[in-house]
């Protein structure tokens, strides 16, 4: 498949897969009792609400750009507007964690379905394309969902660390808060190769065989 192609390829798979992330933080926050999500409209799949500047156009082209002119098959990320959400009006103890876990979750559930397609049926034999979108399905959402457990400002994992701490942890939190952003560009920039080895791991687990396996055949 031509470079061309993958590129169309990961970001029409990237674009629902970030919204479905940040509609499902919504709409389990509505279900919690905060509709302050749904009243902003947020709870779609229209793309319209939910484009960020930066992650869901600036970002995306420029690294589609350097796939473009790369002779390495390169990976797309970016990320949706986080949709708005009001903890005053969530009830239980625990509703700030469902909220914030909601969306990993839905790119796990996701990744599930399409990865299990691909290991039990036969997906090659209706078109051989589907074989590669299916595995990108995978792969980018397994990644979404990894990255944004990290336990660092302003990623959903912070939220779940920050809800779980007990009391005592104040320093903890103010400083997560004020050094959240730069340990996350540290974290990427020098961690990175990790967190893809943890993605193709949990990939490998789905599937039975690596992304790697699946771009070779391509």
């Amino acid at each position: 498949m031509e470079n061309s192609q993958l590129l169309f390829f990961q970001l029409a798979i990237l674009v629902p897969s970030v919204i479905l992330h940040e509609v499902s933080h919504g709409f389990v926050a509505n279900a919690l009792g905060d509709p302050t999500a749904k009243n902003a409209g947020r709870l779609t799949m229209n793309p319209i609400p939910h484009i960020d500047p930066f992650g869901s156009v600036i970002l995306p082209l420029f690294l589609a750009f350097l796939s473009a002119i790369s002779p390495t098959r390169g990976i797309i990320l970016g990320w949706a507007k986080p949709v708005p959400i009001n903890p005053a009006n969530l009830r239980g103890r625990y509703d700030e964690l469902k909220v914030s876990m909601a969306g990993p979750a839905s790119n796990i559930l996701l990744a599930l379905i399409f990865g299990l397609a691909l290991r039990f049926l036969p997906v090659a034999s209706i078109h051989p394309t589907l074989v590669l979108v299916f595995a990108y399905i995978v792969f980018l959402n397994i990644l979404l969902a990894v990255f944004n457990l990290i336990p660092i400002p302003p990623l959903d994992g912070s939220h779940i660390l920050l809800t779980l701490l007990p009391k005592g942890f104040e320093q903890l939190k103010m400083f997560l808060a004020q050094y959240g952003f730069i340990l996350l560009l540290f974290l990427i920039f020098f961690f990175f190769p990790a967190i893809l080895a943890i993605v193709n791991f949990i990939f490998e687990m789905i599937v039975g065989e690596s992304i790697i396996s699946f771009l070779l055949q391509q």
